[in-house]
């Protein structure tokens, strides 16, 4: 199986996968670091429940998270103000979306400022069954 993980310092990509992670690129990782090496980092969120990778990529949301992106705003108001929606509306969904740990809320002052450290997310949605026999021969 080809490391999808990061692989350049330019390449700032937030991983989300369902029930099972990039396991080879774990184990390069730990490979590397048992040699005294730095792996490139690989950053993945696992998700087990199919309603979080919905959550994550309904309409709304990723029009916040590339609103986060592309503009920085400096509030939760400012970021409501460029998508033109409610200020708790998005509150709701920004909250929603550092539950599923894909931004962050810096404190500035009594403002709260949504941030990503990433540029793209790629989701891993597998539709077949997980290979049970071959999982069980692998423990």
């Amino acid at each position: 199986m080809e490391n999808t993980g990061n692989q350049t310092d330019d390449d700032r990509t937030m991983y989300i996968r369902f029930q099972s992670g990039d396991e080879d690129g774990l184990r390069d990782a730990l490979r590397a670091l048992d040699r005294g090496e730095t792996p490139d980092p690989h950053f993945e969120v696992i998700f087990d429940d199919p309603d979080d990778i919905h959550r994550v990529t309904r309409p709304k949301n990723v029009e916040l998270l590339r609103t986060i992106v592309q503009r920085e705003p400096e509030s939760i108001r400012e970021a409501a103000r460029l998508v033109d929606r409610d200020v708790r509306q998005v509150h709701t969904n920004l909250e929603e979306l550092e539950s599923l740990h894909l931004i962050h809320f810096e404190q500035d002052g009594r403002r709260k400022r949504p941030t990503v450290w990433y540029d793209s997310l790629e989701v891993d949605l597998p539709l077949h069954a997980p290979d049970v026999a071959r999982d069980e021969a692998n423990a």
